[in-house]
């Protein structure tokens, strides 16, 4: 009796003790999912460290007390934290490497295009730490002054010139200095080119002797007429937003950043933002934000991830049986590129580019840039070009021009094959619209891009006038001891017909994808964000890149996507926003003439 009670004894402490163990073990087994759930929470989660979400990440870290987590797709910039080892990223002449590989690049696709022939466009698209900063062609253009007062009236209000211009100041040092339109403290440091060379100079001379003006800033006063490009290019290296921005700020304690992780989902309680879902080595993961999640994913990536998230055009969503957060039907529409030719010339003087492209010759340039950072290997050689008007009664330009002592073939994936210069042509503001969508539930799955190409009789006049305007100032004086047979169109290209069918096999994508989640007011049924940059209908969602342009401006996007990051961190932090107002703007003596 006495052993059956001590044996009872023993197994009731026994069972308590154990009993206690589990609860203690449930305790601390909830306190760590909460304690790895406070580990995984951010103030803020930014989706995608490209052009924007570099530049985000550097601004809202700059408060201590705020924390960061950027999410990025593609890998590092560097290796072994080296940029030498990346030169392929580093080295401004070796950018037609990154836009033919799919390493770096998401190497999208468009629907056939039905006014182009049925082509299938490639659009290059940067998937690497400082996104297509590190893949385009280090041009750095603003636009001209109406494309932000254009937004501004188009409801975007708060992003006129005046609100704008401080912010492209604030993010720039120019190595001419600073003045009235040129920045010169901030982390984007912007040249020109150093080569000099003959064939840049003959191209400004023949402009002029065509009767377009020269201009010394075309990002500054006077956008029209012809001059030196400049360049985010510094000491002979690319200078990507990552290298601006996501560098300097790698070291700080409250900014956390993972590459190669792809966000599949953002995360909600109700219509407010909660965190994000992502996949990081084949392991789906969660990241919350105790303030905001921020899409900086581009204009394909953004409205993408909206729409797999539940917030779009809600007939689309349910067609893929995708739950219904938010009914947005602007999401995904909207979608401007520009498009633009190539006109090139046979050179009769072996002072291009082909030389530099044999094997021993790019041995030798390589070996110079990894060495010491100069020489051919230094520069994007798009050193000069110009902005004019298609025509009389157009108030202000709305044609480009960057001109190549070179010739490109196929976006560069095909070698150049004879001693050649050319300009890339095109209209800026042109009247197609198009819009993308899912193919599928899928996010490694790229949606359907529909850009609708040269849809308009106005898109196929301005074609036309790109090249009847190149043609006439290649064929001025300037170029007369350079000038051989034109190659493309070729002589046999003349009348507006085969203008025409040149331009439908030829034009190509200018790599400026934007506009499909279009800032406007909350009762414009097209917008998706607001002028705070807030997505319509949800709680604590932004967007910040160039989706949410109301307009494609006139020029290169990684400027205008830049300023509106800078812009966008100060509407977050709550700061004062910036404004200059009365800046002088160039406008034509007269509209009745077209230069």
């Amino acid at each position: 009796m006495h052993k059956v009670t001590g044996t009872l004894f023993k197994a009731h402490i026994l069972k308590n003790i154990l009993g206690i163990n589990e609860q203690q073990l449930k305790i601390s087994r909830t306190s760590s999912q909460l304690s790895s759930e406070k580990a995984d929470t951010y103030n803020y989660v930014i989706v995608g460290a490209g052009s924007a979400g570099c530049v985000l990440a550097n601004r809202l870290t700059e408060d201590p007390l705020s924390t960061v987590l950027l999410l990025e797709a593609g890998p590092k910039d560097t290796f072994l934290g080296s940029k030498r080892l990346m030169w392929k990223i580093h080295m401004p002449a070796a950018l037609t490497y990154n836009l033919c590989d799919e390493k770096y690049n998401w190497y999208y696709h468009t629907t056939p295009q039905k006014h182009m022939d049925n082509r299938i466009m490639y659009w290059p698209r940067g998937r690497v730490w400082g996104g297509s900063s590190s893949l385009n062609a280090m041009v750095y253009v603003r636009g001209h002054a109406e494309d932000y007062n254009q937004w501004s009236r188009k409801g975007a209000t708060g992003w006129d010139y005046e609100h704008c211009l401080p912010y492209f100041k604030k993010a720039q040092t120019h190595e001419l200095g600073p003045d009235q339109y040129r920045g010169g403290n901030g982390p984007l440091y912007v040249s020109r080119g150093k080569t000099n060379h003959p064939l840049h100079h003959a191209f400004l001379e023949a402009a002029q002797q065509a009767g377009y003006p020269f201009t010394d800033d075309m990002n500054g006063y006077q956008q029209e007429g012809f001059g030196w490009m400049d360049m985010t290019v510094h000491q002979g290296q690319r200078w990507s937003t990552a290298s601006a921005y996501l560098h300097p700020a790698i070291s700080r304690p409250n900014l956390s950043v993972a590459e190669k992780t792809l966000v599949t989902k953002i995360l909600f309680q109700g219509t407010k933002s909660i965190g994000v879902e992502y996949v990081k080595n084949g392991q789906r993961k969660k990241a919350f934000a105790s303030k905001e999640v921020i899409l900086s994913g581009g204009a394909i990536n953004s409205p993408q991830l909206l729409m797999l998230s539940g917030i779009g055009n809600a007939d689309d969503l349910k067609k893929l049986g995708i739950p219904v957060v938010c009914h947005l039907p602007g999401v995904g529409q909207n979608l401007q590129d520009h498009l633009e030719v190539y006109v090139q010339q046979k050179c009769t003087k072996p002072i291009t580019l082909y030389n530099a492209q044999k094997p021993v010759n790019m041995m030798r340039i390589g070996l110079e840039w990894l060495w010491k950072f100069t020489g051919e290997g230094a520069t994007a050689h798009l050193e000069s070009g110009g902005f004019i008007r298609s025509e009389p009664g157009v108030p202000h330009p709305d044609i480009q021009f960057h001109f190549l002592p070179s010739q490109v073939i196929d976006h560069g994936r095909v070698a150049s094959t004879m001693e050649a210069y050319q300009v890339h042509v095109g209209p800026m503001r042109s009247m197609s619209v198009g819009w993308l969508k899912l193919k599928s539930t899928d996010p490694n799955d790229h949606p359907i891009i529909e850009p609708n190409y040269m849809s308009t009789e106005r898109d196929i006049w301005e074609f036309r006038q790109c090249v009847k305007l190149t043609r006439e100032i290649f064929a001025q004086k300037a170029f007369e001891k350079f000038r051989g047979p034109e190659i493309q169109p070729g002589n046999h290209v003349q009348s507006d017909k085969e203008i025409d069918a040149f331009i439908r096999q030829k034009a190509d994508s200018a790599y400026h994808p934007s506009c499909t989640c279009k800032m406007g007011q909350p009762s414009d049924s097209t917008a998706v964000v607001d002028p705070q940059t807030k997505v319509i209908g949800v709680e604590n969602l932004r967007v910040v890149d160039a989706s949410i342009m109301p307009s494609v401006v006139s020029g290169n996007l990684n400027a205008p996507t830049i300023m509106i990051a800078e812009k966008a961190a100060d509407i977050i932090k709550g700061l004062p926003l910036l404004q200059e107002k009365n800046v002088p703007v160039y406008k034509p003596k007269t509209l009745e003439t077209q230069r």
